[in-house]
């Protein structure tokens, strides 16, 4: 795990957090067994279907975002599935994304595509906390535990998305197994946003290997430049929960398709490359 020093305030107290949750969590009774949705088949449905494999996240607020959104998690669920989204992203951390266990509970009750839990797993107890499809593991904050960690979410039956951000982290990460990868565009010790960092791991990563582009996904110009870099799909959170979540989902879940869909936006890679480098207002 990296020096606490290096990270962002925010992520330094979301680690604290995390640990905190992990300690009261141990030693709790049974370890929990899931039958999960098919996130690989959820992603070949929408390939096979024009529409561009999306995870759309249902986050509260977050520490790069201002203010929050007050509706019904489950409605905007069941709106992000209904514009088309393969998949769905619930936050379960509380103190700062707003989320929830019981969220992620309704949420998944309520609709059919595979939904990932969304949180800051730096310990094996953590797991057990509520049923999810997917988990995720962050590389940089579990360090050398990652295989450990990866081997017992599975033993659950998780699938198990782990998130890197440079090449030594993927290295790591395929190292231990990993089968679907995210990279995440935004640096977690400054909270900035480069789309040019998926564009930099991503050769890197074995045709084999499930690839998904995440943060600073906010149009379809972005849509395009990730999947061009060989995004197999994209986890898009503030940009669908800004406005009508169902319309968000749809004008990017559409960029692909024959049709206006595809070019009503006017926007063009040079533009996109124009804008490469983000701050912290950027979606995620």
């Amino acid at each position: 795990m990296d020096d606490p020093d290096e990270l962002a305030p925010a992520v330094r107290s979301i680690l604290s957090g995390a640990r905190e949750r992990a300690s009261a969590a141990r030693g709790a009774d049974g370890d929990i067994s899931v039958s999960p949705r098919d996130l690989s088949a959820a992603f070949e449905r929408a390939d096979a279907e024009d529409r561009v494999p999306l995870i759309a996240e249902v986050k509260p607020t977050s520490p790069t975002t201002e203010g929050s959104r007050e509706d019904d998690p489950v409605a905007l669920a069941e709106g992000m599935v209904a514009g088309g989204a393969a998949a769905l992203s619930v936050l379960t951390e509380p103190g700062h994304f707003g989320g929830s266990v019981d969220t992620l509970e309704r949420v998944r009750d309520a609709v059919d595509v595979p939904v990932l839990r969304k949180d800051f797993v730096v310990d094996e107890a953590q797991l057990d906390a509520v049923e999810s499809d997917v988990v995720l593991l962050i590389a940089r904050f579990v360090g050398d535990d990652l295989p450990r960690l990866l081997e017992a979410a599975r033993d659950r039956g998780f699938q198990v998305l782990v998130e890197v951000h440079d090449r030594e982290e993927l290295e790591r990460a395929l190292d231990a197994g990993a089968t679907t990868i995210g990279v995440n565009n935004r640096d977690l010790a400054e909270l900035v946003v480069d789309l040019g960092t998926f564009e930099s791991v991503a050769p890197h990563v074995p045709d084999e290997v499930t690839l998904i582009a995440e943060s600073g996904i906010g149009s379809p110009a972005d849509v395009r430049r990730m999947r061009a870099a060989g995004a197999d799909a994209l986890l898009v959170g503030s940009a669908i929960m800004d406005g009508d979540v169902a319309a968000n989902t749809r004008e990017l879940v559409r960029t692909e398709a024959g049709g206006d869909e595809a070019t009503a936006d006017g926007d063009d890679a040079a533009a996109a490359d124009d804008d490469a480098t983000e701050t912290t207002e950027t979606p995620t």
